[in-house]
């Protein structure tokens, strides 16, 4: 037993490499703002798939040179259990939005909300600002700054072991 949380604590400080975890106790649920068709989108949709959430502006010159990494992360795993939703941190008009969403191309989804200290995932320090949701709704991993496909994916497929291992050794412990 003693074995197998070592081993498990190992995976676990692994899996911030490239994130750091800011809090494990915000929640993805109930977190609803206007698409840029001004509909009401809540991130709860979303449970089930790991959701990587990030606050951007479109006068923001790091998030433009991100953008590419995220729109590439969405292609690539739109079919699969991650999904990219962008939120548009800034005072402006959902037609000026839409029309920098469609002059983009951004493909995933984009809501708006006006700066906040706080947001209910947590603190947005600067831009951009990305979180990670679990498949569960609970947020496990924060960073600030530009952000690439590989780096995310990843933290995922690191997070995915860690649970496995975890999941594996709980078993075993149990059985005994």
């Amino acid at each position: 037993m003693f074995k197998n949380n070592i081993v498990l604590i190992i995976l676990i400080a692994l899996l911030g490499f490239g994130m750091q975890v800011w809090s494990l106790q915000a929640r993805a649920v109930d977190y609803e703002l206007p698409d840029v068709n001004g509909q009401m989108q809540s991130l709860d949709q979303y449970k089930g798939k790991w959701l990587v959430v990030n606050y951007w502006a479109t006068w923001c010159a790091t998030c433009m040179k991100e953008m590419p990494e995220l729109i590439s992360l969405h292609e690539n795993n739109k079919d699969n259990d991650i999904v990219v939703v962008g939120i548009s941190f800034e005072s402006i008009a959902q037609k000026q939005l839409k029309e920098f969403v469609s002059d983009k191309s951004i493909p995933y989804t984009v809501l708006n909300t006006e700066p906040v200290r706080v947001t209910p995932l947590g603190k947005v320090p600067a831009l951009p600002t990305t979180y990670i949701i679990d498949p569960e709704g609970k947020v496990v991993a924060g960073d600030v700054g530009i952000i690439t496909q590989k780096d995310i994916e990843d933290y995922i497929a690191s997070n995915k072991a860690a649970s496995t291992v975890a999941e594996k050794a709980i078993t075993k412990d149990n059985a005994s």
